[in-house]
């Protein structure tokens, strides 16, 4: 498990390779992701840690409703009552966040990879085939301040899923981007801005094309949700990715 401070009042929680995140303020704590399963009790160490408590838990955002990042969800809204927000576009996969198709064939794509092989395993360990999927969800808006702490501002970016969203929190400088963009691709074992790839991507064209809405936040920090932050700018991490492309 890794913890840290990644930004102003923002906190990773990173284990088997899946990162999320505790925004705190002083109305209280938003979560943004909810990794595997295995992540729950990390998370709630982290909080005891900042001297806050689980019952300031205001909201769970969920940058998209694929497993990895739905993982602890339907506990944390079982045990806190907390309401979880999802983009309208992916209720029913956060529901069932094992009902997807990607572009390519997700079982047969990191035997072409096999440096994904350990990256995959360590999930599979921390839960991934274990995630019960969150029936009820508050759907998120774009363009405005959600009225959670933080106040992050969601901005639509479809590809990876069809409701995936990106959340910027310009008061930190700072931007989380989900899978829209990461810094490791669980399925190639690839390190440095990219969009993941067609294993576990619905339109990785369209996902390419939503990475000008991560551009134009212009934050300076990139809160991933796989791999290490970014600390090069936005832009700087879209130009890169663009030179990954499709994959």
């Amino acid at each position: 498990m890794i913890t840290r401070d990644v930004a102003d009042g923002v906190h990773l929680v990173s284990y088997a390779h899946v990162n999320c995140y505790v925004i705190e303020d002083a109305s209280g704590l938003a979560l943004v992701d909810a990794g595997l399963p295995r992540m729950w009790p990390m998370v709630l160490e982290l909080i005891k840690r900042l001297g806050r408590k689980p019952d300031e838990i205001r909201a769970l955002l969920l940058t998209h409703g694929h497993f990895d990042h739905v993982g602890f969800a339907a506990r944390l809204h079982g045990e806190l009552g907390g309401p979880v927000w999802v983009h309208g576009d992916d209720a029913r996969l956060a529901a069932h966040p094992y009902r997807y198709r990607p572009q390519s064939n997700r079982f047969l794509y990191p035997l072409r990879h096999p440096r994904s092989l350990p990256v995959l395993g360590q999930m599979v360990a921390a839960g991934a085939l274990m995630v019960k999927g969150i029936p009820v969800t508050r759907a998120i808006t774009t363009g405005s301040p959600l009225d959670v702490p933080g106040r992050p501002i969601a901005a639509h970016t479809p590809g990876h899923t069809d409701g995936h969203c990106i959340l910027h929190l310009p008061e930190r400088d700072t931007v989380i981007s989900g899978d829209a963009l990461v810094t490791l691709d669980p399925y190639t074992g690839a390190t440095g801005p990219q969009i993941v790839a067609s294993a576990a991507t619905k339109d990785t064209h369209q996902a390419i094309i939503s990475l000008d809405a991560l551009a134009a936040t212009d934050a300076s920090t990139v809160l991933t949700g796989h791999g290490p932050p970014w600390t090069q700018g936005a832009a700087a991490a879209v130009e890169r990715a663009r030179l990954v492309g499709e994959h």
